[in-house]
């Protein structure tokens, strides 16, 4: 049986509407620099063989990749792969350099690669994501995520198939891998402040779980206080703290986040509105724009435009690289 925090867990990953394109699947051999950072998007980098170095010139960092790991970027960071441990000149990290070819496990000092973006639809998905840092390495080894490991052989095993397009599995095993990722990292990493901490925090994670059982309840502080048996004063302090943001706050992003689930289910906005919590349209309407990005109608026909693309094969033609 699952347990309160799984349903929260689970409450929260479905509500990231994440858009994944598949930028290049290949092999590099040689000299060569891939440099998708170019683009300046989220994104991610799949070793599927050999090892590289990832470099960021910002952090001044330079990070050993090997077969099996995974980088995945939540925000815009300078980066770039190269064979090289020393980094390049500076100038030089925007640019690309040399041609991936079919991939070949035959071929010594070669490294195999699947490199895409991530398109994160609507603020909401945004904010479930700002407790994490603007990138995530997974290692071949981590035994907390060893069950993943079956995913990403697929991924592998996909990219070897021979064609004039890559496979569109890919794309969706990738999702599967990050969403995977993004959960055990949720149980395992101590976040400081945001959704996921309210998740890990025993004192609020029951309010969490009744403000989503009862949104449409006009849950005042004094309520959520008497919920967790602490002052009103303490209360607020604390919840601030560990939420990164005031209750009043807090409950609107709930409130915004089931609304935007029931908009994509075809509820209208009147319905929708009233089950939040919101006698007024009016008002739902602003608070949703002010959390969500877009007005209610319009975040309804482009979340079915959304799924509508998201459905569809999402790698790039072979030609373009």
């Amino acid at each position: 049986m699952q347990s309160s925090n799984d349903h929260l867990a689970n409450w929260l990953i479905s509500s990231l509407e994440l858009q994944t394109t598949l930028f290049h699947v290949g092999q590099y051999c040689g000299v060569w620099r891939a440099a998708p950072s170019e683009y300046m998007r989220a994104g991610f980098h799949l070793v599927l063989n050999g090892d590289c170095w990832m470099h960021l010139p910002e952090h001044q960092e330079s990070i050993p990749l090997q077969r099996g790991d995974a980088v995945f970027f939540l925000r815009e960071t300078l980066h770039y792969l190269s064979p090289n441990e020393i980094p390049d000149d500076p100038s030089l990290c925007l640019v690309r350099e040399g041609s991936m070819r079919s991939i070949d496990d035959s071929v010594a000092d070669a490294v195999a690669l699947a490199c895409g973006f991530f398109n994160f639809k609507s603020g909401l998905s945004e904010m479930l994501l700002s407790s994490f840092p603007d990138y995530l390495i997974i290692r071949a080894d981590d035994a907390e995520l060893a069950s993943t490991r079956t995913l990403f052989d697929l991924i592998v095993a996909e990219a070897k198939r021979t064609g004039d397009d890559a496979s569109p599995l890919i794309v969706r095993l990738t999702d599967l891998l990050f969403f995977y990722v993004i959960r055990q990292m949720a149980y395992t990493q101590t976040i400081s402040a945001g959704l996921w901490a309210v998740v890990q925090s025993p004192e609020f994670a029951k309010l969490l779980a009744a403000m989503i059982k009862e949104p449409e309840k006009s849950w005042p502080v004094e309520a959520m206080a008497d919920f967790t048996h602490m002052s009103r004063a303490t209360f607020f302090k604390h919840f601030t703290k560990v939420a990164g943001q005031p209750p009043n706050l807090f409950l609107v992003m709930v409130r915004m986040k089931i609304a935007a689930q029931l908009l994509r289910q075809g509820r209208s906005i009147t319905q929708t509105a009233e089950k939040v919590g919101y006698q007024s349209e009016s008002a739902f309407s602003k608070a949703f724009k002010r959390t969500v990005g877009q007005q209610p109608s319009v975040y309804q026909r482009s979340s079915h435009k959304f799924a509508a693309t998201s459905n569809a094969n999402n790698a790039l033609p072979s030609h373009f690289f």
